[in-house]
């Protein structure tokens, strides 16, 4: 079965690397370009991970987040944000707002797909138990 991740990031050259990343690891890619499409998109088609960045225009990824853990139906979603705020106030902000995890940008191939895989399998796992 093909996952589905939705890439948030208002940076379009930021996205069309993520896809990239992601189609090549065998996962089905969708896009937003700020927190509020996030949000729409949501609604019609629930993925199955999300990859959000932090800083956006309009709405940002923590207000996102706590958004997403608000409605019933996204309030296990596994979030995943990526951002280059590496400082430890943001990182702890960030799984406050409810972050499953949070990475720092750049991020490589490698280290995405790693951590994208080890959410969905811990998140099956715990469904299953």
């Amino acid at each position: 079965m093909t996952h589905s991740v939705l890439v948030v990031d208002d940076e379009p050259m930021a996205r069309t690397l993520l896809r990239l990343m992601l189609v090549r690891a065998g996962f089905e890619v969708l896009e937003a370009a700020d927190g509020q499409e996030a949000l729409a998109k949501v609604k019609e088609q629930l993925p199955d991970i999300m990859i959000l960045d932090v800083m956006m225009p309009g709405m940002d990824g923590f207000t996102v987040c706590e958004n997403l853990r608000k409605e019933e139906k996204t309030s296990e979603l596994p979030v995943i944000m990526l951002s280059a705020k590496t400082d430890s106030s943001s990182v702890r902000k960030g799984l406050r707002a409810g972050a499953t995890k949070y990475l720092t940008k750049p991020v490589s191939q490698e280290d995405l797909t790693r951590n994208v895989l080890d959410t969905l399998e811990s998140l099956e796992n715990h469904e299953s138990a």
